[in-house]
């Protein structure tokens, strides 16, 4: 072959390649032809009670963006971080981030916060005494039984003078074997938290996470006998995997919840029982 032959041959298979990439498109224009489109159906976890009641709001912000939310209610805390982890749900909004973080340690899962909700304050309630004073040596006073939770009631336990626990553990990571004194000789309890609001015809008092209280009728601004103050770190969020931090349509739900809508809601029904925190 001579070379005139080969440059001859070199630029047809130049020119019919530039007019193969011509009729393809660029590969970044490929990527985007090929990128899924944005969802407009979604399904977010909730736990009964407080979370379910603003969800109802939340559905009908979110429905105003043309992003439709299901929302399935699971009856416990473990559960709706399990459906997240394995993608039988997008996201769920009923815990804090030392809950969340609590799971992920134990679990080896990474679920991430992608916005704040609302302060749910711990309370601590009886239905036998109107004081922390009241309350006797030797009492029953039930706590919840998950990690972050049992470590936040048992600060509020100390802070009412009934316990001290010991220096330099985590908040999320103190138990009841971290108790360094119990100053009325206190018998602590640890029960599933739906449980906690039935317990209280059987201790002198217990402390209930505020979903449960506001779902059993109690109010921490009107019925608790010590509550949580506004240093607490345990912001409610909205949890999703790591890989969807991003997502368009996970990204309008989280507009929809911080909505001017879902803050007043929350602030004319709740009255300081829940806090908006974003």
């Amino acid at each position: 072959m001579n070379w005139k032959k080969a440059v001859t041959i070199t630029l047809a298979t130049l020119t019919l390649a530039g007019m193969l990439a011509g009729c393809g498109g660029s590969s970044s224009d490929n990527a985007k032809n090929s990128a899924k489109p944005e969802k407009k159906e979604i399904t977010v976890g909730v736990t009964p009670g407080a979370s379910d009641n603003i969800m109802d709001v939340v559905v009908k912000e979110a429905a105003k963006q043309g992003l439709k939310v299901n929302v399935k209610t699971f009856s416990d805390y473990i559960t709706p971080d399990q459906a997240l982890a394995s993608g039988d749900i997008d996201l769920n909004s009923f815990q804090h981030q030392p809950f969340l973080t609590a799971f992920n340690e134990k679990n080896g899962t990474k679920l991430i916060s992608i916005g704040n909700t609302y302060l749910a304050p711990l309370g601590l309630y009886s239905k036998k005494f109107k004081s922390v004073q009241e309350v006797p040596e030797g009492s029953t006073i039930a706590i919840p039984n998950d990690p972050s939770n049992g470590g936040r009631a048992l600060l509020l336990l100390q802070k009412q003078g009934f316990i001290k626990v010991k220096e330099g553990v985590e908040p999320t990571k103190i138990t009841i074997q971290d108790i360094a004194e119990n100053t009325k000789n206190l018998k602590i309890i640890e029960l599933e938290a739906a449980q906690l609001p039935r317990s209280l015809d059987d201790t002198a008092a217990s402390v209930i996470n505020a979903g449960y209280a506001i779902s059993a009728g109690l109010s921490s601004q009107k019925d608790a006998i010590a509550v949580e103050d506004n240093t607490s770190p345990y912001v409610n969020i909205i949890a999703a995997r790591p890989e969807d931090k991003d997502d368009p349509a996970y990204q309008k739900f989280v507009k929809a919840f911080q909505s001017a809508t879902v803050k007043e809601f929350i602030n004319e029904n709740y009255q300081g029982v829940l806090v908006p925190a974003w």
